[in-house]
Formats: C-alpha cells, structure tokens, sequence
C-alpha cells in the first residue's frame, strides 16, 4: 500500500522560503515519477513540478520556475522534496505529493495522471 506524507508548510512573508518533505512508503516504481501539486481556495489543483525517479528528470509549471527547486534525498527511498524561495502570495495554497504507476514522467501534469496522493500541507504567503 503506498502512503505518502507532506510536512514542511506554514505561514511566511512574501520573499521568504519553505522547503516541503514528502515521505513515500510502500512506493517502488524505480522508473516512476512523483510530483508536487497546490490547490488554493475555489481553485483546482493544479501541478507545480514533477520528478522522474528513474533519471532525475525535473519538471516545473512556469509560475514557479526559478523559483522552485524539486529534488529528492538519494539516500533514503523515497524522500522528495520542493524548496521555495522569493515566495509569493499567489503561492499560497495546499500542497499535495502524488505519485503514479507506470514508467515515466514526461508530459503528466494533470491529477487524473497520479494514482496516489497524500493530505497535503499548507503554506500561507503574507505580505
């Protein structure tokens, strides 16, 4: 059964940083991707970055580019994570980790593309 689990959110001032942990267990596509997605009140959720386990391939939507850094811990199995920086108040949102069966990451972006998702956290920007 696989379960992931987000930490890291909270409340900060625009230009500050948070960095998200997502923690997977039960996960073992080694050619899989995960990704990190938001949804803000009275929006959908919408994709944010994704990460090709089997070769480190980064993804991000364009809001965040430079701004956001997808990585994952190579020691542990599996641990990912989304450093934001120079955050903004439009990035105030939940923040969901998913997963998908199957190889591959290129060109999933959409929810109905992640087969497993976690409860999300929250990150609040403040001016």
């Amino acid at each position: 059964q696989v379960q992931l689990m987000e930490s890291g959110g909270g409340s900060v001032q625009t230009g500050g940083s948070l960095r998200l942990t997502c923690t997977a267990s039960g996960y073992y596509a080694s050619n899989g991707c995960m990704a990190w997605f938001r949804q803000a009140p009275g929006k959908e959720r919408e994709w944010v970055a994704r990460f090709y386990i089997g070769g480190d391939g980064k993804y991000y939507t364009d809001s965040v580019k430079g701004r956001f850094t997808i990585s994952r811990d190579k020691t542990k199995w599996i641990v990912l994570y989304l450093q934001m920086s120079n955050l903004k108040s439009d990035d105030t949102a939940m923040y969901y980790c998913a997963a998908r069966d199957g190889d591959g990451c290129a060109g999933h972006s959409s929810t109905t593309d992640f087969d497993y998702w976690g409860q999300g956290t929250q990150v609040t920007v403040s001016s």
